[in-house]
Formats: C-alpha cells, sequence, structure tokens
C-alpha cells in the first residue's frame, strides 16, 4: 500500500468535508506559538544586549528589526514553497534551520555575528506562515475562521509569553542562555513535527518563478489582499513600537525599575489576556464578516495608544493600555487573514505570503521608528507613532470599503 498516498487523500477530503480534529488544531497553534516566539526574545534583552556590545538605543531597536527583515525574507523565500511542496517536511526543514540560527544568536561574538544571526532566526521563522495556511487547509469552511482564531492565539501567546521567558530567564542566567534553551526547544518541535502533523502535498504543480508570477497576479486581481496587506503593515508597525521601546520606558524616569527585563517579561502576561479573545474574534469575523472586525478593530486599537500616551506612566492605565492594545491588534490581524484565506483555496500559501511579507516590513520599520522616536521625544513620542500609524489605517480602510460598495 502506498503509505504517502493514503496519507495525503485523506487531508484533501478534509479540506472540504470535515472538521479538523481539535487536538490537530492545538497541536498546530502550539507549534506557531514556541517558532514565533524566537523572534520576540530580544525585546526584554535589548538593555543588555546593548551593554554587552556597547549600542545605543538606535541600534538596539535595529538589531529587533533585523529579525523582523529576517522574517519578511522568509516570507519571500519560503512560505510560497507551502503551495509547491510537501508541507509537513518543508515544516520540519524549516524548523532544524531556526534550531542552527539559535544556536548562533546564543554564541555571537560580536556586532556583525549577532546582527546576522538575528536576520536568520526571523527568516526561519516565517515557518510560522507555513503553518497557518496548513491549517486553514485541513480545515473545514464553517470552522475556517476559528481555527485561524485559534492559530493567531497562538502565535500572539507565543510572541507575548516570550517576553515573560526572556526576560525573567535573562535576569537570572543572562541573555544568551534564553537562546540556547530555545535553541534545545526547536530540537524537540522537529520530533513533535515529524511524529504528529499529517502529510499534505499541495493542490497544484508550479515552479518557484511560476508561483512567483502567479503571486504577482493575485496582488493586482484582489483589492481585498492590498487592503489587508495594507493595515496589516500599520497594525504591526504600531505594536513593534510599543514593545520595542517598553523596555526603556520601564527602566526609564517614569517607573525606574532596576531590571527592567524581568519586568517587561512580566507585561507579556498582561498582553496575553488580549491574545485570549482571538478564538472569539475569529467566531465574529464568520458571523458577521471581517470588514466589522476590522473597523472595531482599529479603533480599539487607535484609543489604546492614545490612552497609553495618557495613563501609561501609571501602572494601572499601562496594564490597561497593553490589555486593549493586544486585543484590538489580534482582532485586526485574525480578521484580515481570515479574509484572505477565502480568495483561493488552493493559494492560500502565495496569499499568506503577501499578506505577512508587508506585516514584517511594518513592523521591522515600527521596530526602527519606535525606537527613534523614543530617542527624540520619549514616551509619548513612541505613542504619537502607534497613533499616527493607526489613523492611516483608518483613512485607507474607509477608502478601501467605500471602493467595495
Amino acid at each position: 500500500m502506498d503509505t504517502s498516498k493514503a496519507g495525503t487523500e485523506p487531508v484533501a477530503k478534509r479540506a472540504e468535508n470535515a472538521l479538523i480534529p481539535q487536538s490537530t488544531v492545538w497541536l498546530m497553534a502550539i507549534t506557531v506559538g514556541v517558532i514565533v516566539a524566537n523572534i520576540y526574545y530580544v525585546q526584554p534583552l535589548l538593555a543588555e544586549i546593548t551593554n554587552a556590545f556597547h549600542l545605543n538605543v538606535t541600534w538596539a531597536g535595529t538589531v529587533a528589526m533585523l529579525s523582523q527583515a529576517g522574517t519578511a525574507l522568509g516570507m519571500f523565500l519560503f512560505v510560497p514553497l507551502g503551495d509547491k511542496y510537501e508541507r509537513r517536511s518543508l515544516i520540519l526543514l524549516l524548523v532544524i534551520g531556526e534550531f542552527v540560527s539559535l544556536l548562533l544568536m546564543a554564541t555571537a561574538q560580536n556586532v556583525l555575528w549577532l546582527g546576522c544571526a538575528a536576520f536568520a532566526v526571523g527568516a526561519f521563522a516565517a515557518n510560522v506562515h507555513i503553518v497557518v495556511p496548513f491549517a486553514a487547509h485541513l480545515a473545514a469552511p464553517e470552522q475556517r475562521g476559528r481555527v485561524v482564531g485559534t492559530l493567531v492565539a497562538g502565535i500572539l501567546f507565543g510572541v507575548l509569553l516570550a517576553r515573560t521567558m526572556s526576560g525573567s530567564i535573562g535576569a537570572l542566567l543572562g541573555w544568551r542562555a534564553v537562546y540556547g534553551i530555545a535553541a534545545g526547544v526547536m530540537l524537540v518541535l522537529a520530533a513533535v513535527v515529524r511524529n504528529r502533523l499529517p502529510v499534505s502535498r499541495p493542490d497544484v504543480v508550479l515552479s518557484w518563478p511560476e508561483l512567483m508570477r502567479s503571486t504577482l497576479h493575485l496582488v493586482r486581481q484582489h483589492a481585498v489582499l492590498r487592503e489587508s496587506a495594507l493595515l496589516g503593515a500599520m497594525f504591526f508597525a504600531a505594536f513593534s513600537a510599543f514593545w520595542t521601546t517598553l523596555v526603556f520606558f520601564l527602566g526609564g524616569s517614569s517607573y525606574h525599575y532596576a531590571s527592567a527585563s524581568a519586568v517587561t517579561g512580566l507585561f507579556g502576561l498582561v498582553g496575553a489576556v488580549g491574545a485570549a479573545g482571538a478564538p472569539t474574534v475569529g467566531h465574529l469575523a464568520d458571523k458577521h464578516g471581517p470588514r466589522f472586525t476590522i473597523r472595531l478593530a482599529l479603533w480599539l486599537s487607535l484609543f489604546s495608544f492614545l490612552f497609553l500616551g495618557f495613563a501609561g506612566r501609571h501602572l494601572a492605565g499601562l496594564i490597561i493600555g497593553v490589555v486593549l492594545m493586544d486585543l484590538g491588534i489580534q482582532s485586526g490581524h485574525v480578521s484580515n487573514q481570515t479574509r484572505i484565506y477565502s480568495i483561493d483555496p488552493s493559494a492560500r500559501s502565495r496569499l499568506n505570503m503577501v499578506y505577512m511579507f508587508c506585516y514584517f516590513i511594518g513592523g521591522g520599520l515600527g521596530s526602527y521608528l519606535g525606537a527613534w522616536c523614543w530617542h527624540v521625544a520619549g514616551w509619548w513620542g513612541v505613542c504619537g507613532f502607534g497613533s499616527t500609524s493607526l489613523l492611516l489605517a483608518i483613512a485607507a480602510e474607509f477608502t478601501y470599503g467605500r471602493r467595495s460598495k
């Protein structure tokens, strides 16, 4: 009996006819969470890395930007391959690449080494955005929003709890230990992926140049993809600006925390409260349509940055603002992904590549510009940058919304 064929046919049928098992959904949510965490370990550690390599704040922001720029390149190189190659094997190969990159990060001896390793960590972490459309492919249409919401919740928990782990471990054992432990986690994940994820072959057979040409065609053809990519970039620019600079805010004149990295890590737990709403947002997107939840997300995110500007110097205000910001931005992200996955079932990896490429370009710019705004104008500079990004996103959504009527 041909076992590879036997493993493939049920996957294809399940994508259209049956509900994806909840155990598979949770496994994939955990997978994306532990992979994406690797990009964000750096944020609470920036103060320690700054001291270790004698950097200023703007250069520290550049290290965070390099990870996100690497992810953007990984989107371009790796994610379209999810529509070309067997998905489980591709995911496994990229997990191994992430393991090597984390080891290089843990052993970096100079700034160039550190920057290249940070870039590679981000590039291989683009693997997350092969797993998410894989899950959307496995899901039945009536549960797709909820499944995507669960995986996005996994991503957001990974992003936010990464800060808690790296801040706590970094304060106890140093920043290098964080990356050594993360490398070990990738080895365990590789074994789990190999043994537990289903085999899934693509629905199309295209060369890489053909995949890229078809991707450009998708961008030209679908306004909803262009809108989602633009809004996602603006959401993530604001989000990254906040989290890149929070460690400096907590260590500054407003709070004077001696171990700002550990406290920044604890704020990851606060943000996780907002991330817990992702499956509910996916359900609302299924019920009322993604544009409804995107508009709510935009206004909630804008309010959160204005609130942080006025109340963020008080601990209660900072906590409330973080919860509102994470809830708003993850709501927009879930809604954007729900609608792009409905465009063309055979092209979900390519659609996700376009969206996430723009998303991480926005995040990289947000990390760099957020650090620059902090250097120039302090806390209000960061909150002003986030508010401006979201106001531009609201204007863009209003323009696209009128054209779609």
